[in-house]
């Protein structure tokens, strides 16, 4: 008979204490979904699971699980050092350690010197084979990983022990995260998903949650997890409206402007949804995406800017997501046509991320390891916001940032932020976009970059990191990862803050030797 094991399930939705308003209103409702799909099958197999699910506020040391015999942390690559040092303490306390989530799939190797087990796509037989063996491995933990994504994961119902502790820490906003499908129809270059066969899940499942939802709040809050939802439009639509009454449920989702037309949009409405997230990525590329065709520069600016408008008439709350610092894009072009699209679409929140190379999760960072552009920032930073690991191809680094900081000061200054309130007529919406603007989302990025274009004109050490003519990590971000660990820098392993940028093309070329 196999003894029940004392399974730890710890979530890092932040990779640090935080108690600043919008992470304390709204880091609850991050939570991901596959530590709680650990969770029910852990129990499945008989042990006793105490799951954790981190958003910055609570103490996490405290609340460690007790005589663990193994623990699971789920964490993405930002919450990489932190994980780190978790799984020391752990493994000192004598519980066994295993890592998942996107950290894991980007950098097995790494995170192997510090996990028992490092584990990529998952399904219950990879958990089933953990747990008999539940024993350490060192130096290297094993690298675990089934081929393909599951077919179908534990809905709410089956998730609820765990989703209930974890909304009642979100004094406001109480959002359920659901997944209705994996992977991506589109090939982003620089996409975790872009590699992951598109495969929606059995629709009797997202049925039986959204009714079951309807017993647990007078109107819930549904965030749809799938990195494009709504792929087969009819289908969710005919789901949805098979399952609840009409307009009973408010949903969020990201999805792709090539789905979201107006048709489409007045349907999302009439079915509860508040809040879209499209990507556009980009003004010279992934014009499929966007369903723009040809259509490049201003053009797609105009025709894009009108679509987004269309969607807002519809929908109160939308994001669009660009990629900064693309290979197709040169000089100042791409931001003065950003900035004149954030005028022409007031409503919209624009959401910016720099372009970056994580480890395995896309074909294209092996180009990047090839050329030699890949910078070894610290995990900490890479959250695609505080560090850009890929070298621009046309942007010396002080030019990059001197354009990514005006566009910043434009999107959020006082006359953009007001223009995005006046042009915003729901209430929840409106406060959103005040508080993302004026918070470290905002305001406090361009204060961040331009202490990183500061240090650039005035530290030589600090610009030849960048330029790769060092390895010598910069002093400020050494800083930056000590006070923002805090009671935790003691316990992370020696150097844990530094990896090898090129360890998937070192990877690929062993694989192709053997």
């Amino acid at each position: 008979m196999t003894r029940r094991l004392q399974v730890g399930i710890i979530d890092l939705v932040s990779k640090k204490p935080n108690n600043k308003l919008f992470a304390r209103i709204m880091n609850a409702n991050f939570a991901s979904i596959m530590p709680q799909v650990v969770g029910v099958w852990c129990e499945e197999e008989g042990h006793h699971v105490t799951y954790i699910c981190y958003t910055g506020k609570e103490n996490l040391i405290d609340e460690l699980p007790q005589n663990a015999d193994i623990v699971f942390i789920g964490a993405f690559t930002e919450s990489a050092q932190t994980a780190y040092s978790l799984s020391n303490i752990l493994q000192a306390r004598g519980a066994v350690t295993a890592l998942g989530g996107p950290h894991a799939r980007c950098y097995p190797e790494d995170a192997s010197k510090y996990f028992d087990y490092v584990v990529g796509f998952t399904d219950k037989n990879i958990i089933q084979k953990i747990l008999l063996d539940c024993s350490p491995h060192h130096p290297d933990g094993l690298q675990l990983s089934t081929r393909k994504q599951p077919l179908s994961l534990p809905g709410v119902k089956e998730r609820w022990k765990f989703i209930e502790p974890t909304l009642k820490k979100a004094p406001l906003i109480k959002m359920v995260p659901m997944l209705s499908s994996f992977g991506c129809p589109y090939t982003c270059s620089f996409c975790i998903d872009s590699t992951i066969t598109y495969q929606p899940f059995d629709f009797r499942i997202m049925k039986e949650d959204l009714s079951f939802l309807l017993t647990k709040f007078k109107r819930p809050l549904v965030g749809w997890l799938d990195p494009n939802f709504g792929t087969r439009f009819n289908d969710y639509m005919d789901a949805i409206e098979e399952s609840i009454p009409g307009n009973s449920i408010d949903f969020i989702a990201e999805s792709s402007l090539s789905i979201l037309t107006e048709p489409h949009v007045k349907r999302l409405k009439r079915n509860g949804f508040g809040a879209m997230l499209p990507g556009i990525e980009s003004w010279f590329d992934l014009g499929n995406k966007s369903k723009t065709g040809n259509l490049t520069g201003i053009e797609k600016v105009k025709a894009v800017a009108e679509q987004v408008n269309m969607i807002l008439r519809y929908i109160p709350y939308v994001q669009t997501n660009f990629v900064l610092g693309l290979d197709s894009d040169i000089g100042d072009e791409p931001f003065e046509l950003t900035k004149k699209f954030v005028d022409l679409t007031p409503g919209a929140f624009p959401g910016y991320s720099l372009l970056s190379a994580f480890g395995q999760a896309a074909p294209i960072n092996l180009e990047y390891q090839k050329q030699n552009r890949v910078i070894p920032f610290p995990f900490h930073f890479l959250d695609n916001n505080h560090a850009m690991n890929v070298k621009p191809k046309n942007y010396t680094w002080t030019e990059f940032y001197s354009y990514i900081i005006n566009l910043g000061e434009h999107t959020f200054s006082w006359n953009a932020i007001l223009k995005r309130l006046k042009s915003t007529h729901a209430f929840i919406p409106r406060w959103m976009n005040v508080v993302r603007a004026i918070s470290e989302e905002g305001f406090g990025r361009v204060a961040y970059n331009k202490k990183i274009l500061s240090n650039l004109n005035s530290d030589i050490n600090f610009r030849e990191f960048f330029e790769q003519e060092t390895t010598i990590l910069p002093k400020f971000y050494i800083d930056i990862i000590k006070n923002e660990l805090g009671l935790l820098w003691s316990s992370l392993p020696k150097d844990a803050i530094f990896h090898d940028p090129n360890a998937f093309l070192k990877d690929q070329a062993k694989r192709i030797a053997v």
